[in-house]
């Protein structure tokens, strides 16, 4: 199942506020910065299995009451903010739900193994060269 197939927007809350950073005197007058709050919990389109996941991957970002917060305030308009919170939610959901590839654990190669025996065989005749005592 892919997760952008889902219209999440009827359960999205957005706030607006006013946004530090680029945009001069716009940033003083314009509400630009866009947070979005998705009720992990209480969601219809999600299955228990990935609200656990959900819950469990992404608990830094999730208030105690189950929330989701994502805030854009990079762009200098509302809507491109909106928009960016929107695909940030999706980035993050997508990676969240997205399964753990087991490692498969690999053998050392054959040849490797003898380079590296013929390499600790080389440096203990060196070694043992300087042992037998120096003759100069």
């Amino acid at each position: 199942m892919d997760i952008r197939s889902l219209n999440f927007y009827p359960e999205f809350v957005f706030r607006t506020s006013r946004s530090s950073g680029k945009g001069g005197q716009n940033v003083n007058k314009v509400s630009t910065k866009v947070e979005l709050n998705f009720d992990v919990r209480q969601s219809a389109l999600l299955t228990d299995g990935q609200k656990a996941v959900i819950l469990d991957k992404l608990a830094s970002r999730i208030t105690k009451d189950g929330i989701l917060r994502v805030v854009s305030q990079s762009e200098r308009s509302q809507l491109a903010n909106k928009e960016l919170a929107v695909k940030k939610f999706y980035e993050l959901i997508g990676k969240s739900l997205r399964p753990v590839r087991k490692r498969i654990p690999t053998k050392v190669s054959k040849g490797a193994r003898e380079k590296r025996l013929t390499d600790k065989k080389r440096r203990s005749e060196v070694k043992s060269q300087r042992r037998k005592g120096s003759e100069w």
